[in-house]
């Protein structure tokens, strides 16, 4: 049976777009035995939880079988937010978190609703093993905020990348990682 990965795009203007180059690194690493699904989320100039959460719910809800959840940077945050506040129709066997953002991390990444519920590394879904990719050349995203996830996710597997935000559209270290799950 194919193990499904579910891959969530960052947030910005044009995200989809320059996210789908990681997408398809991905696909291309993992080979025939993963099927990569990469829905574009909506309003993804101005990310809102609550316009991104039923289009998560729908993707995940569609697979059958093995299911892998991969969030870059705005996406990664996304999935935490879903995973640690409402649950998921499905269990993942794993979560991949590229480049996110931390809510409380330092004061440009204060928004309004951008927030996380006390406590949510522990309602994180048991069965999943978590993995943190973060490049210390990270211009969007400090990479302070992988150090803050870890804290709050203590069992997670930490992996300092290079490749800066994009991680220069080469996903084989999560490859990887995936195929040792």
């Amino acid at each position: 049976m194919t193990t499904q990965v579910v891959f969530i795009q960052g947030g910005g203007e044009g995200a989809h777009d320059a996210d789908s180059a990681l997408a398809a690194s991905l696909q291309r690493r993992l080979g025939p035995r993963y099927a990569v699904s990469f829905p574009t989320m909506p309003n993804e100039g101005e990310p809102e939880y609550a316009a991104w959460k039923p289009r998560i719910t729908e993707e995940i809800a569609r697979i059958d079988g093995d299911l892998i959840l991969v969030g870059h940077s705005v996406g990664a945050y996304m999935l935490v937010k879903y995973l640690s506040e409402d649950g998921t129709p499905k269990q993942p066997i794993g979560i991949f978190l590229i480049a996110a953002p931390y809510p409380d991390g330092d004061e440009n990444w204060h928004f309004p609703g951008f927030s996380l519920p006390p406590h949510f590394g522990a309602k994180l879904p048991d069965a999943a093993r978590i993995f943190l990719y973060h490049s210390p050349d990270d211009q969007s995203v400090p990479f302070a905020h992988m150090r803050l996830y870890a804290r709050a996710m203590p069992g997670a597997v930490v992996r300092e990348t290079a490749g800066g935000h994009q991680l220069n559209n080469d996903l084989s270290v999560i490859a990887t990682d995936m195929h040792g799950l």
